[in-house]
């Protein structure tokens, strides 16, 4: 699973054995939070909050919100799939 981008203490990773949609698990301490991407008419928007405070939660999508498309492009490239189902 590469992490494909750390920031603020958040590491956003994609698996590359994964399955449509286009998503990313966000990690923080103990806690994992999982965000679809989206595309690149719609934004992000979060899929499940496993052991994570609502504020880092919130935290973590604002940061994937902020780097959509740098993330749309990773999974691509990780997966040669289009992000939509």
């Amino acid at each position: 699973m590469p992490t494909v981008l750390k920031k603020d203490g958040f590491s956003v990773r994609i698996y590359t054995n994964d399955h449509l949609p286009s998503h990313v698990h966000v990690f923080k301490a103990q806690g994992e939070v999982k965000i679809n991407l989206g595309s690149e008419t719609e934004r992000p928007s979060l899929i499940q909050v496993l052991n994570m405070s609502n504020k880092d939660a919130t935290k973590a999508l604002n940061l994937v919100i902020a780097h959509q498309l740098e993330l749309l492009t990773k999974w691509r490239e990780i997966h040669g799939e289009p992000t939509t189902e």
